[in-house]
């Protein structure tokens, strides 16, 4: 299994009312040179959070002991720029199991549904509504239900669906990546195979 599966979430979340987030951002470049996808959730949003000397930027939210959660909130565009499979690794590897904004890069959205980071697009209604919730009171919990395509505010009850490819919402489902899916289907490309010419 590539990752742990997912069904339903219920966490507080992060909030990070940024628009036009890049994927330099989320891991600069710099820190490519590895091709595992450990250790890069160390360096997630690096010049964000760290002073030249390495000390933590108080006032950047991955810093701020009231805000945690498996669930970052980003403002409109998140994971713009380049195409970046690390930008997601970051995401993960840091703890986060799901990306909510309003709009997300294309490419950005697939790499994420590769490894078992769920993209949830919302209304810019809807997450202005989860960004004041969370202000509100920083232990406001989200649940993200995958089988159902929901987010909702659990102390408001306000929801919204989402929509994701079948596909991919039963790759997450099982925990499958895409060669996953392919070896949980071997019998049945062997059998379509024998029905081929050589």
């Amino acid at each position: 299994m590539a990752y742990d599966k997912f069904t339903t979430l219920t966490s507080t979340a992060v909030p990070l009312p940024i628009e036009n987030v890049d994927t330099d951002q989320i891991i600069p470049a710099r820190f490519l040179k590895a091709t595992e996808r450990k250790g890069f959730g160390d360096n997630l949003f690096r010049d964000w959070r760290y002073n030249q000397d390495n000390t933590p930027k108080t006032d950047f939210v991955l810093n701020d002991s009231k805000y945690s959660g498996k669930i970052l909130v980003g403002g409109k565009n998140f994971g713009s720029g380049s195409s970046r499979e690390h930008a997601a690794w970051a995401v993960y590897d840091y703890g986060f199991r799901c990306v909510i904004s309003s709009f997300f890069a294309d490419i950005f959205r697939g790499n994420c549904l590769n490894i078992g980071v769920l993209p949830v697009q919302v209304s810019a209604a809807f997450l202005q509504k989860i960004f004041a919730a969370i202000e509100a009171d920083p232990n406001t919990e989200l649940e993200v239900s995958l089988p159902e395509q929901t987010v909702t505010i659990l102390a408001t009850g306000d929801s919204e669906s989402f929509d994701i490819n079948d596909y991919k919402k039963g790759n997450m489902t099982n925990g499958f990546d895409d060669i996953d899916y392919l070896l949980n289907i071997k019998g049945d490309i062997q059998e379509f195979a024998k029905t081929r010419p050589f």
